[in-house]
Formats: structure tokens, C-alpha cells, sequence
């Protein structure tokens, strides 16, 4: 008797580890994609003196109309543009993160003449009001960067790339937004930190950058970058037009499309887009009756797969290092 059980546990254990090994590569080959939604918007702001004459243009009803909808959207990360901020209006960023429950950063771009921050912070100060990108997150934010763009040209006009690195369930995970004039010397300094940034997972761009899309402003992202054009790779007959809305006419006033999601592969997970669309592209009618849209742009969504590259694909590739994005711990402002 004892014989025999001294054959059975080896056996029983042979048996046991046979059939896990079907099972445990079922599982990694039939893993499901991972979807996240994010949506870039511009918020509107109402213009540098905007913070003197009080004139927001219905910034709070403008405001609660974009955070109802991105939480039917069940957005995941948002990329804002003219977030802006002042005594009466608050911080906007932080506003509509809290009316959502997520996470957010914010970096002021405009008003910045010089410089020096001391001054910059004392012009704000004097016109009430400032303005720059922002990231609002269901994850948390671990680590971000705000970086000056060049100015080409433009002495009075100061716009930023914002970077952030999120703690995602997957692994960290890269979303930048910008607001650009629409010259090719921004849009090739963003493509640049957004490939050198490159990580693991996709990367995604989120903004408005002044610019159509057959501009050689777009082309640096696209046909020199290798960037993804979120909305043209779902919707390729669809003009996809994002401004400019006038916002208190009852019916649409958009002519151009200059609001976009780019998606730039990362090392280890590609990103696929399974669909775009235009979003916050509604009207609604007050109390006072007074037709009233959500900003001047309408918003643009879109739905990215992150899913893990073959292995056979990676081999050829060369990971990319950081370069020019510091990883900041600094509390979110």
C-alpha cells in the first residue's frame, strides 16, 4: 500500500500540471482589450479681459452642461484647452474634476510676456484671469510636466504642452494636452516630446491646434510622426468640423476641424481605435430661453484598445528613453 502511494503522488502531480498548461495559455492568448475613452475640449474661456468685465459668456451653465455629458460619456481622460481661472469663476479644471470625481492638472500658458514668473502671476493677478492646458483623469496623476512651446513669432501669445503620467490598472500611461497657434515650429516640438516621452503603453494626444487637417501644422503629427488621427481613422468620409460655434445661435456655425486625438503606439502595448465622434456639439435652451452652446468647439471622443504587441513584433524595436519630459512628483495644483 504504501508502494503504490508513492507512485500515485508523483503521477497525480504529472496530471495536474499537464492540464493547467492549456489553460494558463488560453488565457494570455484570449485576454480581452483594454478600452478607454478619452475627450479633448476646449472650454471657451471668454478672452484675456474676460475676468474684468465679468463677461464668461454663461461660463457656470457652460460648464454644467459639459460635466453632465462627459459623465454620460463615462469619459476616462479628458484633455482641456483655455482652462481657465480667477476670483469669480474659480478654477475651472478643478471645478469640473470635482463635479466628476476624477483626478486633474492644470498649467497656466497665458497671460505670460516674460519669463518670469513673479511677473506673470502679478499680470494675472491684475487682469483677474488665466488660461492653459489641463488634464482631468479617472486615474490618479502620479507625475506631470508642463513645457513652453516656441513662440514663432508671437511675443504676446505663450502656449504649453502638459504632460501627465497616470496610474492606470494596466501600467503607467502617458496623456499630454496642448493648445497651439497652428505653426508647423509647435506642432514639431510637441511631436518630438511626445515620441521622446514614449512609454510602454500608447500615448495620446489630446488638443486644439489651430490648424486643418491638410496643414503642414497636421502633417508633423501624422505623415512625420506616425501619430494616429483618432476621428479620421474611424470616421474617413466624415468632415468631423470643431469650430467655430457661435455660442448663443440656435443652429451650427462650424466651418473647420481643428480638434483632435492623436494616439502614438507605445513600446510594449499599441493603441487601436475602435471609434471616434464628436461630442459637447449640442445646444440647449435655458430658463430665459436663450439658446446656449457648450463653447465655441465642439469636443472629440474617442474609444483606444490597448492591447499587448506580439512578441516577434517587439524584437525589432529599439525602446526610446525620456528625453526633455522630467517626471515631477510636485502636488497637483
Amino acid at each position: 500500500m504504501m508502494m503504490r502511494a508513492r507512485w500515485l503522488i508523483p503521477v497525480a502531480l504529472l496530471l495536474f500540471s499537464v492540464c493547467l498548461r492549456p489553460h494558463i495559455a488560453s488565457a494570455a492568448v484570449t485576454e480581452a482589450p483594454r478600452t478607454l475613452t478619452y475627450v479633448t475640449f476646449n472650454l471657451f474661456h471668454g478672452g484675456a479681459f474676460s475676468g474684468l468685465n465679468g463677461n464668461g459668456h454663461d461660463l457656470n451653465d457652460r460648464l454644467e452642461m459639459v460635466a453632465e455629458e462627459l459623465s454620460t460619456l463615462k469619459a476616462d481622460v479628458i484633455g482641456l484647452q483655455e482652462a481657465s481661472r480667477g476670483r469669480e469663476r474659480g478654477h475651472v479644471a478643478a471645478r469640473l474634476a470635482a463635479r466628476l470625481g476624477f483626478h486633474y492638472v492644470y498649467a497656466p500658458a497665458n497671460p505670460r510676456l516674460f519669463a518670469s514668473d513673479r511677473f506673470s502671476c502679478a499680470i494675472a493677478t491684475l487682469l483677474n484671469f488665466e488660461e492653459g492646458p489641463a488634464i482631468v483623469s479617472r486615474f490618479p496623476v502620479v507625475a506631470w510636466h508642463a513645457q513652453e512651446l516656441p513662440r514663432c513669432g508671437r511675443l504676446v501669445e505663450s502656449r504649453s504642452l502638459l504632460s501627465a503620467t497616470l496610474a492606470t490598472p494596466w501600467g503607467p500611461s502617458r496623456a499630454f494636452s496642448a493648445h497651439t497657434i497652428g505653426d508647423p515650429c509647435q506642432t514639431r516640438r510637441v511631436a518630438e516630446i511626445v515620441r521622446g516621452g514614449r512609454g510602454p503603453l500608447p500615448g495620446v494626444l489630446m488638443g486644439d491646434f489651430n490648424a486643418v487637417e491638410d496643414s503642414p501644422a497636421i502633417a508633423a503629427f501624422t505623415r512625420d510622426a506616425g501619430f494616429i488621427d483618432a476621428f479620421r481613422t474611424a470616421n474617413s468620409d466624415q468632415p468631423g468640423m470643431t469650430v467655430w460655434q457661435r455660442i448663443e445661435e440656435p443652429t451650427p456655425t462650424v466651418r473647420r476641424r481643428v480638434d483632435y486625438i492623436f494616439v502614438a503606439p507605445g513600446a510594449a502595448v499599441e493603441g487601436r481605435v475602435t471609434s471616434s465622434r464628436l461630442v459637447l456639439n449640442a445646444p440647449r435652451n435655458l430658463r430665459d430661453g436663450k439658446t446656449l452652446w457648450p463653447s465655441d468647439h465642439y469636443g472629440v471622443a474617442a474609444e483606444i484598445e490597448f492591447f499587448p504587441v506580439p512578441a516577434a513584433a517587439r524584437e525589432g524595436r529599439r525602446p526610446r528613453t525620456v528625453a526633455g519630459l522630467p517626471q515631477s512628483p510636485t502636488p497637483l495644483r
